[in-house]
């Protein structure tokens, strides 16, 4: 499954969120809400989830594999890092 397209929907400076984020998957499956939280003064992308009845919180789509997870990470990143260049504070 190829990644066809990485759009920042939302750039944050402020807080933990920097980003939201949607990927289109083969120009065919879209996942919303993916998100780049800055923590520990590294980056990162949290896949979008909900909160259980039992106050858990529970991806609804996620990579199911590391080297899949890796290509995510680092199109959103990489995408995430172009935009900020293009965005004037």
């Amino acid at each position: 499954m190829e990644i066809t397209d990485v759009k920042i929907r939302k750039i944050n400076q402020e807080g933990k969120m920097r980003a939201i984020v949607s990927v289109t998957f083969d120009s065919a499956f879209v996942v919303h809400d993916i998100k780049v939280i800055e923590a520990a003064g590294k980056l990162f992308v949290a896949m979008p989830s909900r909160r259980t009845a039992d106050g858990e919180y529970k991806d609804v789509a996620h990579p199911i594999n590391a080297e899949a997870r890796e290509n995510l990470h680092r199109r959103v990143l990489e995408e995430y890092n172009e935009e900020l260049k293009r965005v004037a504070f």
